[in-house]
């Protein structure tokens, strides 16, 4: 899931979110900010949260593992555009920007049924 908006869209929100949804619990969901990557386990299935605002080239992402994570696990993504050319072809693009008071999301891509794969997995 590739969660794109500029600063202050809500991208982290939205990604701590989900995660907790996921989890199914409350529980301290940190900014990878400086650390990169968080990784979470619910049920059977990891929950790689990335931010790439400070890489400076898109070879980058596969010193962080993210290469096979792609494979395996959710994976959000903020800042997908720093992957360059190694964008899944199948992910998810949730764009967010301010709106009023609160946000507003474009989602496009993915593959028929992820987003009830990623809700009842």
């Amino acid at each position: 899931i590739l969660l794109e908006g500029p600063i202050g869209a809500g991208k982290s929100c939205l990604a701590r979110a989900f995660i907790r949804a996921r989890l199914g619990r409350e529980e301290e969901v940190p900014s990878p900010t400086f650390t990169l990557v968080q990784v979470y386990e619910a049920e059977g299935v990891e929950i790689w949260h990335a931010d790439l605002y400070r890489l400076s080239h898109p070879d980058e992402v596969w010193e962080l593992g993210l290469d096979d994570a792609f494979g395996t696990a959710i994976c959000l993504v903020e800042w997908p555009d720093r992957l360059g050319a190694h964008v899944p072809p199948k992910a998810l693009r949730i764009g967010l920007e301010a709106a009023g008071e609160g946000r507003r999301a474009q989602v496009s891509g993915g593959r028929k049924g992820l987003v009830e794969d990623l809700a009842h997995d």
